[in-house]
């Protein structure tokens, strides 16, 4: 199997926002965003229509509610004025997860204009939408640059479904003053979602992490669709408007590239929930102080994380026998530092304890987490010190099932690792018992942009193209910036394509995970299952 061409289409000019490299390297979140406010503030470049003062940078003004970024303000009636709503087609349409799978889910779209009075129909069948839920609308404004590129304002509506029924299918649409779902003319738009069941016998999700805006992006979309996922994992690094994405030095930034994103998403988003965490390239320095201004305006995210307002992208649910643990891995990368300690140990704590509940609930037999940053990966990134050093010991002391990672633009899975080391090999199709060889590591970073290689003289080895090696070379990138080649043994699957990774959770007297990965193609490049007390 030969791995897809790597080629994307062109997209529009990307600026680089000119913080001198002399200080950006020494430059955390907080004072590359302080920078650019002082920076921009002197061009006097920062009014755009319908922003108010202090709102412009951090994505927030107005009031909220203490768990979701605060609304915006009224856009003004001139800018309200300049297209009727009738004329306004909503785009984007993203689902995901609140805090409980079986009774709630967030509806989130964008629209190109500010509109009135936004809102969410729902009901049992397509021709009755009864319920109307009114939106949210949270806003974000980048300002003008001179010479490289105009303002620009995106508006991004959210609405919060609670009390729904488990294992019931729904269908909504989205709509505002003059553009009702429900008519004639809009039934088109008009889509649906399941809940989950209140006990699912099987059920299976989708992840991969490192997408971007390319035509293989949109194919793993439709491929992963064709899977049937009860929803999907998203490890980081979703869209690339941050193109550079290092946190610490001058990161090229273009906002337009997220409308661009969410519309190539939309065809899985709108039916599957999306449940993104938080990579290096989604800081973006513009909107707040931490970075996360935009992807608090952008997603609605379970709030049952330590804090959804400093770290939207750490909360965990439960579906079926399954818990699941996202985590932002920006707090503790020792390799991309911008963010490094940002939420001061609360997220580690955090993560102590959702383990400890998780493993000891009657009903939840596997717990699968995933973070963008690398425990172990041979290829450019390799394997992150922080991330080992911080939760590591964690995964080990509760017995975590499996580790889902991106951040490295391949496709890598790990043997068993038991104190660092090989616990027990796991060859393609094997069974492992995490209670007894330890825990399977899975970079899944063949979403969809520009694909990595392996160090050199390192083969890849994949279902129907096995090469069996006792060790390989890693790029060592541990606690220093240390690009040595390192010999390790747990690398056990390697392909350098686009992929994803399906896995079929079952319950019942022998639970189980079957976990696949699959190239563009369809064609499965790994597999093996994981079953405590094998």
């Amino acid at each position: 199997m030969t791995a897809p061409s790597t080629g994307t289409p062109p997209g529009p000019p990307v600026p680089d926002f000119g913080i001198p490299p002399q200080l950006a390297r020494r430059m955390s979140m907080a004072e590359q965003h302080e920078y650019l406010r002082t920076k921009l503030s002197r061009r006097r470049t920062l009014v755009t229509a319908g922003a108010v003062a202090g709102g412009l940078l951090t994505g927030c003004s107005g009031s909220g509610s203490p768990t979701t970024p605060t609304a915006s303000a009224p856009a003004s009636a001139s800018s309200l004025a300049k297209v009727p709503g009738s004329a306004v087609a909503p785009f984007g349409r993203h689902l995901a997860f609140g805090a409980d799978p079986k009774t709630q889910m967030r509806i989130s779209w964008q629209v190109p204009v500010a509109v009135r009075r936004p809102y969410v129909r729902i009901g049992l069948r397509p021709d009755d939408l009864g319920r109307k839920i009114e939106a949210e609308v949270r806003d974000l404004h980048t300002p003008e640059l001179k010479g490289i590129r105009a303002a620009l304002e995106q508006y991004y509506l959210h609405a919060a479904l609670d009390t729904l029924r488990p294992g019931t299918t729904y269908y909504y649409g989205v709509g505002h003053e003059g553009f009702d779902p429900a008519s004639p003319e809009h039934r088109a738009t008009i889509h649906s979602f399941r809940t989950a069941p209140a006990t699912p016998r099987t059920f299976t999700f989708t992840a991969f992490g490192d997408q971007g805006v390319s035509e293989a992006a949109a194919t793993n979309d439709h491929v992963l669709l064709r899977q049937n996922p009860a929803f999907h994992l998203h490890a980081g690094d979703i869209c690339y408007a941050n193109v550079k994405g290092r946190g610490v030095e001058s990161d090229a930034y273009d906002p337009a590239f997220w409308d661009l994103f969410l519309k190539q998403t939309e065809t899985v988003a709108r039916s599957v929930p999306w449940m993104v965490t938080t990579g290096n390239h989604d800081m973006e320095a513009w909107y707040s102080a931490d970075g996360y201004g935009g992807q608090l305006a952008r997603f609605s995210l379970p709030d049952s994380g330590f804090d959804p307002r400093t770290a939207p992208g750490a909360y965990s649910f439960v579906y079926g026998n399954v818990g699941f643990v996202a985590l932002d891995a920006n707090d503790v990368s020792y390799e991309i530092p911008a963010n490094l300690g940002h939420t001061d140990g609360r997220q580690t704590k955090w993560l102590a304890r959702t383990l400890g509940e998780l493993r000891a609930a009657k009903d939840v037999d596997f717990i699968v987490v995933f973070f963008h940053h690398c425990a172990y990966s041979t290829s450019s990134h390799a394997s992150d010190g922080g991330v080992r050093a911080e939760w590591l010991p964690l995964f080990a002391r509760h017995e975590v099932d499996l580790v889902i990672n991106g951040h490295n633009h391949v496709y890598e899975r790990t043997d068993a690792i038991k104190n660092g080391e090989v616990g027990r090999p796991v060859p393609i199709g094997a069974t492992t018992d995490p209670t007894r060889d330890g825990i399977v590591y899975v970079t899944a970073g063949g979403g969809g942009k520009d694909l990595y290689g392996f160090p050199a003289g390192v083969e890849e080895s994949y279902e129907g193209h096995v090469r069996e090696r006792e060790a390989v070379d890693t790029f060592r990138w541990t606690k220093s910036r240390d690009t040595r080649a390192e010999t390790v043994e747990w690398s056990r699957v390697r392909y350098r394509g686009f992929s994803f990774l399906a896995v079929e959770a079952e319950s019942g007297a022998r639970p189980r995970l079957k976990v696949s990965a699959l190239a563009q193609s369809g064609e499965r490049v790994d597999h093996f299952e994981v079953r405590r007390g094998a």
